[in-house]
């Protein structure tokens, strides 16, 4: 794994709980940790680190034995782990934020006057976080995939319900990302549409405005035996609120939770039971 000296970072960039499951779950946005340079460039405003993906870690867990994770410890406002590493952007000619952002999900700016990252600080960021958190997904995709023939990278997100500056209106609970079905299997994507689709609590969308970030196109190759799918969750199905303190509501939680679980034991017996078979 990349060194992280640029920024003698006093935790991981990344953490990794390998299992044996066929299954992936990225977590690229759900880290909060800064490093004091960076935090002390940012205004009062991006110290809320309000565009967290809140407590993803925490809804997911222990859903599925032996599942593999690959988690940032930094903050998206640090470099964004689901951007590509040349800037281009995921979404031409819609609005959205940058591979180091300088300004919010509702275009208000994170950093003091005069302190926003210039070329040489984004290339440095992109080596002590952004590096390391995708050379420890390739490889944990990778092992996964020799273990099973198939791997299936399920990249795990949360956004807030109400973001006029990114899209209109009320997000369904439910975002399916697999890029118009480039990412996956039809399996996979059908599996996970059906499960979001029968919850009667919760909307769901297929490859709408998110049609999965650069994770899931980057690592999304059927043809290499590894399968991608990006799941946004509005954020409403497992916050109190979505402000300040962002606090995770168990009770909501009970509720999403359960869809979750059958989401990943569902793509584990396409694996088991072949209905997936690797192509390589």
């Amino acid at each position: 794994m990349p060194s992280a000296s640029a920024f003698e970072t006093p935790v991981s960039p990344v953490t990794i709980t390998s299992g044996t499951s066929p299954i992936v779950l990225g977590m690229p946005h759900t880290g909060t940790w800064l490093p004091e340079k960076i935090l002390d460039k940012l205004n009062a405003n991006g110290k809320k680190q309000a565009d967290t993906d809140w407590h993803i870690d925490l809804l997911y867990a222990d859903l599925l034995p032996d599942v593999t994770i690959v988690k940032a410890n930094f903050h998206r406002y640090a470099i964004d782990a689901n951007r590509d590493p040349a800037g281009i952007s995921l979404y031409p000619g819609q609005n959205t934020t940058s591979l180091c952002p300088v300004t919010d999900f509702d275009n208000q700016p994170i950093y003091k006057d005069g302190c926003e990252p210039d070329e040489a600080e984004i290339e440095k960021r992109r080596q002590s976080f952004h590096a390391p958190y995708h050379a420890a997904l390739q490889s944990e995709l990778e092992r996964v995939r020799n273990l099973h023939g198939v791997a299936i990278l399920y990249d795990c997100h949360s956004i807030r319900s109400t973001i006029p500056f990114l899209f209109d209106g009320l997000l369904p609970e439910f975002n399916i990302g697999t890029n118009n079905g480039e990412t996956c299997d039809r399996m996979i994507e059908k599996s996970v549409w059906d499960i979001c689709n029968n919850a009667p609590e919760y909307n769901t969308v297929l490859n709408a405005r998110f049609k999965g970030g650069w994770t899931t196109r980057h690592y999304g190759q059927p043809h290499n035996d590894i399968h991608a799918i990006q799941m946004e969750l509005a954020q409403r199905t497992h916050l109190k609120e979505e402000n300040i303190p962002f606090d995770y509501d168990t009770e909501k939680a009970a509720v999403l939770r359960p869809y979750l679980k059958n989401i990943l034991v569902k793509l584990t017996e396409l694996v088991e039971t072949k209905q997936l078979t690797a192509r390589g």
